[in-house]
Parts: C-alpha cells; structure tokens; sequence
C-alpha cells in the first residue's frame, strides 16, 4: 500500500490537490483582502457573519451614495454573489472576486451580498447550497443588517453566480420557486457566468478538451464527498431528464453568459432549456463572450468586459433586457 501521507487521491491543477490522509493543499496562491472603502469609487465593504455556528460570513458593498444617479434616493438593488473555484476553493475575500464586486457595485449602483460559502471537501455537498440559502434568506429579511434595512430594496433581489457559483445559483433560485423568503421578498432576477453544468457526453455534443472534461467530472463527485459520479444528478445536469422544470424558476428574469470554455455548450443547453420549459425571449438572454472562462475578472477594461458588466447593470437597473449581439 502506498503511503497515505504522500499518496494524492485526487488533484486537479491548478485548483487542489487532496491526499489519501485527508491533507487538503489548495494549489491557488491565498491572496485574501481585507474590507476597506476604495479610494478611487468610494465603495465600502465591511464583513459581516450570517450563521456562527457553521462559520458562514459574506462581505457586503455599498456603493458610494452621493455617486448615484439624480432621484436614487430610492433603496438600492440588492445583488446576492457567489464566487466561483469548482466548490472546492475560493473566497468572498480573495483579491480578484473583491475587485470584481468593487466595479460591480461602482458601476451598477447595488449593495451586494458576497457569500463565502463552506467548500468541499472539508464541507461536501450540499453545505454550499445551505450556506448559500442561508444568505439569500439573511439577505431578504430587512432587519438583517442596517446596510440592507436602510438601503437595500427587498423587492429587487438579484442572484448573480460565476462558475461553480452559477451552479449555486441556479439551484437556490429554483428552490426560491418552492419555498417562500421572508418578508414576502422575491427574487427579481438571475444571472449565470459561465455556470458549472455538465452532463452525459453522448447528449453533450463536441468535446472541446477531454482532459478538462474529464477532471471537472471528477471534481463534481469530490464535491460531493465521492457519494455520487451521476451527471444526471439535476444539480449538476439542470437538464436531465426528469430535472425539476426551468419553468419552475423562482425569479422572473434571466441572463445566462457562456465562454469559450468547456462548460460553454452545458450554458447553451441551458439557455435553450429555459425555451423550451416556456420561458419567453423577452425574459431571458444569452450572452455568448467569444471570450475565455475568466476574462470578466482577469481583464476588466476590456470591451467584452465592459459590454456584459453595462448589461448586468442595466438587468440590475430594472431595463429591458437587450437581444443585440455583443459588440
């Protein structure tokens, strides 16, 4: 038998690496920040902890009240963000997810919720899920934090996922359709970027690169602590045969982006899923980047970049959602 300290029973680069003796080595540099207002937007953060028990915290965003549009005296948006890193890493107070929501807030004008959810393995499937509807329901009660209760608009609630986090998203915005949140609030609307979905190769058409794959097959069984391998599990294949139906959404729009990745076709079944369940043009969208699976936080001058943030702002913003492709 080969030595458990040193044997690697799973590992996925550049992501993680997890060790038959139960050692977790996640392979990202940890390159955390701390809250802070930002100089040059005067956006403020601050973290906040939404259930001691289970260590679950978000950081929340205020943008700069004095910045807003003439008449914004009204209460602001409020978006619920989850991070992205295949369940397995990342964090609401990692450098990179911090900048993204910074510009988000700047831009669009909405006090987000950045959830730092439990991950995998440590916390198998389902904590993200229940960490995630934890926050969601924090978020919606108005008395939850004074930011939320003077400034956040309980009837404009915004789920916004990257990756794993539009898994996250989409699984939680589907159980908002069945179960009630507090206050009578609703999810207004959902936005997918580059989502987490997979399914069985022989419905999935081209494989773009079978390594990845493969791998990101793997890391949906590690996630869930090796108790399932089956991509017609509807958490992972929102449409799988006999998945609940897209119709059953709990929000009354939604924007699906996909990248030039290997999770880019699962976003197109997807979008075309929401179609068929009878969602109508007018209230969903596909955005199709053209682009890589990070460029939205790697590259936030570019164009692409800021054509999809301009959309997600006018989502946020209560405007019809546009069906012009990309620029």
């Amino acid at each position: 038998m080969g030595d458990p300290v040193s044997e690697i029973s799973f590992e996925f680069v550049p992501l993680i690496r997890y060790y038959r003796s139960g050692r977790v080595e996640r392979l990202l540099p940890q390159d955390r920040v701390p809250p802070s207002v930002e100089d040059a937007s005067g956006v403020g953060s601050r973290d906040v902890t939404i259930d001691a028990a289970t260590g679950l915290w978000a950081r929340l965003y205020l943008p700069d009240l004095s910045a807003c549009p003439a008449g914004s005296g009204r209460k602001l948006p409020v978006v619920l963000y989850i991070h992205g890193g295949g369940l397995v890493v990342g964090s609401a107070a990692d450098a990179v997810e911090h900048g993204f929501v910074n510009r988000l807030c700047a831009r669009a004008h909405v006090l987000v919720v950045s959830v730092d959810y439990r991950l995998a393995p440590e916390h198998p499937v389902p904590a993200c899920y229940d960490d995630t509807w934890s926050a969601l329901r924090w978020a919606a009660a108005a008395s939850a934090d004074p930011w939320l209760r003077d400034h956040g608009d309980k009837e404009r609630i915004f789920v916004l996922g990257y990756s794993a986090g539009g898994n996250v998203a989409h699984s939680i915005t589907l159980r908002a359709g069945a179960e009630e949140l507090p206050n009578g609030a609703r999810v207004k609307g959902m936005v997918l970027l580059h989502p987490y979905f997979l399914s069985d190769k022989k419905a999935d058409g081209e494989v773009k690169n079978a390594w990845v794959r493969a791998k990101l097959e793997e890391m949906w069984s590690f996630a869930c602590g090796g108790r399932t391998t089956g991509l017609d599990d509807s958490r992972i294949n929102p449409v799988a045969d006999g998945a609940p139906s897209l119709r059953s959404l709990g929000c009354d729009r939604v924007l699906v982006c996909v990248a030039d990745d290997e999770l880019g076709h699962r976003g197109n079944a997807y979008y075309d899923g929401l179609l068929e369940s009878g969602w109508t043009e007018d209230a969903v969208e596909l955005f199709v980047s053209g682009q890589y699976h990070e460029f939205l936080h790697r590259e936030p001058d570019s164009a692409k970049t800021v054509v999809l943030m301009d959309r997600l702002a006018a989502l946020f913003g209560g405007n019809h959602l546009s069906h012009a492709p990309p620029a």
